[in-house]
C-alpha cells in the first residue's frame, strides 16, 4: 500500500476512500496534496479490486482552500515559476480503459483527469469546503454533503476568478444566475442549501453523514455493472460536447458493444434467476 504525504489512501469492500489528511489546516490545499491525490485516483483507477473512489477529509474540515502561506508567495511573475496550488496541469498520463467514448482530448485541465477516469468518483464533503476545494469537487461525478457543511466559492474576495474550468461547471450544476451569486458574492452557504441549488447531490445529517455515503458506495458495488458506470459517466461528459444527433448515435454504438458484454449477459441471468449480480466489469 502506497503511503502518502498528505492524504490517507484505504481500499475495503471494493471502494477507495482517499481522504485529505491535513486536519490542523482544515485540509488546505497544496501542491503536494494536488499530487497525491492524482496519483491515488490512478492508483484506484488500475486496481480490479476498487468499484468506487471516495474523497473526504480528515478530522471537521473538506478542503478550505488553497494554503495561504502558499498563496502569499505568489506575486503574478510567471518568470519567477507560478506555485503548485495555483498552476493549471493541461497535460496528464491517460487511463488505460478503452470503453466508452473517448474524453481525454476535453479534460487537459488541472482536474480534468478525473472525467476520464474510468470508475465513478465521490466527493463526501464532511465540513468547510472553499476556494480550490470546492472547485475539485465539481470535477467529481457525485457530490454527498454533511447538511451543516459550510461552503464558499471565496475567489471574489481574494481577488481572483473563477479558476480551474468552474466557470464552466457551476452553471451546468445550479443554473448561471445561482453561479453568478455564489461567485461574485463568495457569500457562505451550507450542505442544505447546496443541495437545494443542485451543487451537491444531496445532503445528510452530520451524525448520519458517512454512513450514508458508505450505504450509497454499497449499492453501487453490489448491484450495478462496473462496465456500465464507466462508459454512462462517459457519455455524460462526451455529450456536453456534442449535438443530440451526435450524442444519439454515439449511444446506439456503446449500446452495440454492451449487448456484446459479459455484464449484459449477467444483468440478464441474475434477473431472470432472481438472485444478485456478479458482475465483473467486462
Amino acid at each position: 500500500m502506497t503511503t502518502y504525504d498528505e492524504i490517507l489512501y484505504d481500499v475495503a469492500d471494493n471502494v477507495a476512500t482517499i481522504t485529505l489528511n491535513r486536519p490542523d489546516r482544515l485540509n488546505a490545499w497544496t501542491g503536494t496534496m494536488e499530487k497525491n491525490l492524482r496519483d491515488a485516483i490512478y492508483s484506484a483507477a488500475k486496481d480490479d479490486d476498487v468499484r468506487v473512489i471516495v474523497i473526504t477529509g480528515a478530522g471537521r474540515g473538506f478542503c478550505a482552500g488553497a494554503d495561504m502561506d502558499g498563496l502569499q508567495q505568489i506575486d503574478g511573475d510567471d518568470s519567477a515559476g507560478e506555485k503548485p496550488a495555483a498552476k493549471t496541469v493541461t497535460s496528464h498520463p491517460s487511463f488505460d480503459n478503452d470503453l466508452g467514448p473517448s474524453v481525454g482530448e476535453h479534460a487537459q485541465s488541472k482536474f480534468g483527469y478525473m472525467f476520464e477516469c474510468p470508475k465513478p468518483i465521490i466527493a463526501a464533503i464532511n465540513g468547510p469546503c472553499a476556494g480550490i476545494g470546492l472547485v475539485m469537487t465539481l470535477f467529481c461525478d457525485l457530490r454527498f454533503a454533511a447538511d451543516t457543511a459550510k461552503f464558499t466559492t471565496a475567489f471574489a474576495q481574494r481577488g481572483l476568478i473563477a479558476e480551474h474550468g468552474s466557470a464552466w461547471l457551476l452553471p451546468r450544476l445550479v443554473g448561471p444566475a445561482n453561479a453568478l451569486d455564489l461567485l461574485m458574492s463568495a457569500r457562505k452557504f451550507t450542505g442544505a442549501e447546496a443541495a437545494d441549488l443542485g451543487l451537491v447531490n444531496k445532503a445528510f445529517s452530520s451524525n448520519e453523514f458517512m454512513g450514508e455515503v458508505s450505504n450509497y458506495t454499497k449499492h453501487l458495488v453490489d448491484t450495478v455493472s462496473p462496465r456500465s458506470l464507466t462508459v454512462m459517466k462517459r457519455q455524460i461528459f462526451k455529450s456536453n460536447f456534442q449535438d443530440f444527433s451526435t450524442s444519439t448515435d454515439m449511444a446506439d454504438v456503446q449500446m452495440n458493444a454492451s449487448f456484446a458484454s459479459s455484464d449484459f449477459k449477467e444483468g440478464v441471468a441474475h434477473f431472470v434467476e432472481k438472485r444478485a449480480p456478479n458482475f465483473t466489469g467486462d
